[in-house]
């Protein structure tokens, strides 16, 4: 493959998406589509997962977009012919970050967000001559590589035939394909899970786990997950191969129903935001009650049964911890109107408090 190796950079407004781009389907790679009408295609993909991705980290130059010099509109431009996803949730973050008219959730994305200064400005990429030089390589790289690909499970399912129909081990395929061990761990269990779930569930939607994919893997990575599940992330592909043990079906249940949703409850892991707070929940055997006993479960029912407690004392503790930076300067500001009212709210709102708790209460009365 003819690909310059030289790591380059451009502006966002120099980068180009593709028509061409086989995600488009079929009839539509013929057509010629504008630039803004290739991105509203490109809408109904999941593209939220990459913005966050991005907002978290930036834009990581393994990951740089594969391009090639063609000409449009009468212009020598950077096609990305690798990346479109990528660009494309790129341009959705700058237009929702400038103001530009975005979904919703867009806009709630980017709110209150330290964003990246070299994000726009830096995209690394390399050039390669021509589309016929790297048809290879896209079939190899969006099945297994890239930062989604075109479906995370089709990642999965290349890595578990590697395992199951060519008996490899784990360290032969990250030779092949050029990844750390824990990610072919975690995308072959849960490539298994899937088939697992499909296997023994009544009712199962393959189509709806297959959505939520890319949720699930994620999901095997939190603690409380893997221990609710039985599972062994450190075992040898043989023992991973049914990764649920049988005395652990009732919760493999219960985890795929909160995980797709079902008619009376929506799905209670709604994207990536939420993955780590769901695998503390499951760590908690109150909230895990609470979730396996009511088909009508919410999530911030199930948290303020679990943590609750916590948020509370948190809370009282930075109250406490604010009020000593205030005694250190307070001296200062006696003379104060508006202090003396704030004050004055303040002790209103103490006693009450104080009320919910009478014997801290009457000692308070007898030291005065």
């Amino acid at each position: 493959m003819n690909v310059n190796t030289e790591l380059q950079y451009a502006k966002l407004d120099e980068l180009y998406l593709d028509a061409k781009n086989s995600r488009l389907g079929r009839h539509q790679t013929n057509a010629p589509l504008s630039q803004e009408e290739i991105l509203d295609m490109m809408n109904a993909s999941d593209l939220d997962e990459l913005a966050e991705s991005y907002l978290e980290n930036g834009f990581w130059q393994h990951e740089a977009l594969l391009v090639v010099e063609e000409e449009l509109e009468g212009q020598h431009c950077l096609v990305v012919i690798d990346g479109n996803r990528r660009l494309a949730a790129l341009i959705y973050l700058y237009r929702a970050i400038i103001g530009e008219q975005v979904s919703k959730k867009w806009s709630l994305l980017v709110e209150n967000r330290v964003i990246p200064a070299e994000l726009f400005n830096e995209i690394p990429y390399l050039q390669t001559n021509s589309r016929q030089e790297v048809e290879a390589f896209l079939g190899f790289h969006h099945s297994v590589t890239g930062i989604k690909g075109w479906f995370p499970e089709q990642k999965a399912e290349y890595i578990a035939k590697l395992i199951d129909d060519r008996g490899m081990s784990y360290e032969e395929v990250i030779r092949k394909i050029g990844t750390d061990i824990s990610t072919v761990r975690y995308y072959y269990i849960s490539y298994r899970l899937f088939l697992q779930m499909k296997d023994i569930l009544e009712n199962f939607s393959a189509e709806d786990a297959e959505f939520r994919f890319s949720t699930m893997f994620f999901c095997l990575q939190t603690l409380g997950v893997q221990k609710y599940l039985g599972l062994d992330i450190s075992a040898d592909p043989g023992d991973a191969r049914i990764p649920v043990p049988k005395n652990r079906l009732d919760a493999l249940a219960h985890f795929t129903r909160w995980l797709s949703g079902s008619p009376q409850q929506p799905s209670l892991v709604m994207g990536l935001r939420n993955v780590a707070d769901f695998g503390r929940l499951l760590e908690n055997p109150q909230a895990v009650q609470y979730l396996e006993n009511n088909k009508h479960a919410r999530f911030d029912v199930a948290w303020q049964l679990a943590y609750g407690d916590e948020e509370i004392i948190q809370l009282i503790n930075e109250a406490r911890n604010d009020i000593a930076i205030v005694l250190r300067h307070i001296h200062r500001y006696k003379d104060s109107s508006a202090i003396q009212s704030a004050a004055e709210r303040l002790a209103i709102n103490t006693k009450e408090l104080l009320n919910q708790f009478p014997t801290i209460c009457a000692e308070f009365l007898e030291e005065d």
